[in-house]
C-alpha cells in the first residue's frame, strides 16, 4: 500500500485566503468532508463525530457524559456527576473537530449542518459550566461561547435566504443579536456587545439583507415601534427606529 499523499495533494492545489473543502464519497458509500490544508488534508465523517469514533457506544463523548448525567438525576441515592480535568479536556478537543466541520459545511452551504454542530457545541460549553469539578475547566471554553452563537444564527438566517424567506432571515439575525446582548449583559460586560466581532457579523448580514425585504415589513416596523414605545421600552424603540431609517423608500 502506497502511503504517499503527494499525487493526492497535487491533484488539488491548495488556494490560499480561502477555506478549500469538498464533499466526496467514501469507501463505503457514505459522504466525507475533506479540508485542504497548506501542508496536507483534512477528512471528516459528515454525519455523527466526525472522525467516526464511538467512544463508550455513544455517538459521542458529549452524549456519553449527557447519558450517565441523566441516570445521576433519576437515581436519588447517586452521586452528582462531577466532570474530572480529564474528561473536560478529552471534550474540548471533541468540541475542535466539531468546529472543523461547521466550518466546512459553511463553506459547502450546508446549513443544516451548521446549526446542528453549533448547537451541538453550545450544549458542550453548558455541559462543562454546570458540570465541570474545577472551576478552570468550567469557563475553558466560554471565550468561543459568542462565535458559536453567531455561526448559529447566521446558518438559520441563510438558510432562511436559500428558501426564499429573506423576513425569517431577519427574524433569526435579530434573535440572535438579542440572544449576544443577553450573554454579554450577563457577563457583566454590556458594552462589549458593540464592539464583538460576532455581533458586529450579524449587523453587517443585516444591513444587507435589508434591500430583499418586502414592502410589508416597513408597516410591521412601524407596529412594533409603536408598541415598543407604549411599553415604554426605549432601547427596543431606538432599534426600530433605525431599522426603519434604514429601509428602502
Amino acid at each position: 500500500m502506497n502511503l504517499d499523499l503527494t499525487e493526492l495533494l497535487d491533484d488539488w492545489p491548495y488556494e490560499s485566503g480561502q477555506i478549500n473543502v469538498r464533499l466526496i464519497e467514501g469507501d463505503d458509500g457514505l459522504p466525507r468532508i475533506q479540508v485542504r490544508l497548506d501542508l496536507g488534508l483534512l477528512q471528516m465523517h459528515a454525519e455523527g463525530r466526525p472522525d467516526g469514533a464511538r467512544p463508550q457506544g455513544h455517538g459521542s463523548l458529549l452524549e456519553y457524559h449527557e447519558s450517565r448525567i441523566d441516570q445521576s438525576d433519576t437515581d436519588p441515592e447517586a452521586e452528582p456527576v462531577r466532570l474530572t480535568s480529564d474528561e473536560c479536556r478529552a471534550l474540548r478537543e471533541e468540541a475542535a473537530q466539531y468546529y472543523h466541520r461547521y466550518v466546512a459545511l459553511l463553506v459547502l452551504d450546508d446549513y443544516e449542518g451548521v446549526v446542528r454542530d453549533t448547537t451541538r457545541n453550545l450544549r458542550v460549553l453548558d455541559l462543562c459550566r454546570e458540570h465541570a469539578a474545577e472551576d478552570s475547566d468550567k469557563s475553558a471554553l466560554e471565550q468561543f461561547r459568542a462565535y458559536i452563537m453567531m455561526m448559529r444564527a447566521r446558518a438559520i438566517a441563510s438558510q432562511a435566504l436559500g428558501d426564499n424567506e429573506p423576513k425569517a432571515a431577519m427574524n433569526a439575525i435579530e434573535e440572535g443579536l438579542d440572544a449576544l446582548k443577553s450573554y454579554f449583559d450577563a457577563q457583566g460586560a454590556p458594552e462589549m456587545f458593540d464592539q464583538s466581532p460576532e455581533a458586529e457579523m450579524l449587523r453587517g448580514m443585516r444591513e444587507a439583507l435589508v434591500p430583499k425585504l418586502p414592502v410589508s415589513q416597513k408597516s410591521e416596523l412601524r407596529q412594533r415601534l409603536a408598541q415598543a414605545l407604549t411599553q415604554e421600552n426605549y432601547e427596543l424603540a431606538a432599534i426600530l427606529r433605525d431599522e426603519l431609517k434604514s429601509l428602502p423608500e
